[in-house]
């Protein structure tokens, strides 16, 4: 099977620099070494508290941008509650990229408010514990995804690894080193990820965010 590539390829995915206000950054709290749960993020009803980190703004490091802690492994449902807080964030979210190793079911698009996500995959370029975002004239970002079945403590410490300015993983490195380093948390290995993940991070990585964020829990 092969992948519907949604008009893109990775390798032609530049990462883009942020024109983001910043007066939007002044309610945004920025993220620590162990940032404190923050209060769920206000949304149109219908969505549940939306788990999320992003890193604070300053120069690019890493090949990560945050990590993202969806409730399942439906994108149709996953991601309407996420554009709907990154649209004002890093603009409007355009095209998104999953590997399918992990998702059931990849809809080639999905409808968010205001507008539709186009949804491609790819399975050898892309880490399938990493989502690929897109926005016109705004950028590209990269998150780690966590494993629905995690629990608590372990999504807190993979949030604030995919968080540390100092380290620069990959999506599956970092649930490999969580699993290792603590094997009784629910969270998922996939041993091939790692030769994936070494072969795209030599492609660059992505960019710093706007905004420093820990939202809902």
């Amino acid at each position: 099977m092969t992948g519907f590539h949604a008009g893109i390829s990775l390798g032609s995915i530049a990462p883009g620099r942020v024109r983001q206000a910043r007066g939007q950054v002044d309610t945004m709290t920025v993220l620590t070494a162990r940032p404190p749960p923050a209060a769920p993020v206000a949304k149109p009803s219908g969505h549940p508290p939306l788990r999320l980190s992003v890193k604070p703004p300053g120069p690019r490091t890493g090949l990560l941008d945050g990590a993202w802690w969806p409730r399942s492994r439906d994108l149709a449902r996953e991601l309407p509650a996420l554009t709907d807080l990154l649209d004002p964030l890093w603009g409007r979210i355009t095209r998104v990229t999953v590997n399918p190793t992990h998702w059931p079911v990849v809809p080639r698009k999905v409808p968010v408010t205001g507008h539709v996500v186009k949804v491609g995959w790819f399975r050898a370029e892309q880490d399938p514990h990493q989502l690929l975002l897109l926005s016109y004239h705004v950028g590209r970002w990269d998150l780690l995804i966590i494993p629905p079945e995690t629990g608590a403590a372990a999504a807190a410490r993979l949030m604030t690894a995919a968080c540390d300015l100092r380290t620069g993983r990959t999506g599956s490195a970092l649930i490999a080193d969580e699993l290792e380093r603590h094997p009784a948390a629910p969270a998922e290995a996939d041993p091939p990820a790692r030769t994936q993940a070494e072969a795209w991070e030599a492609e660059g990585g992505a960019v710093a965010l706007p905004v420093g964020m820990t939202a809902g829990w």
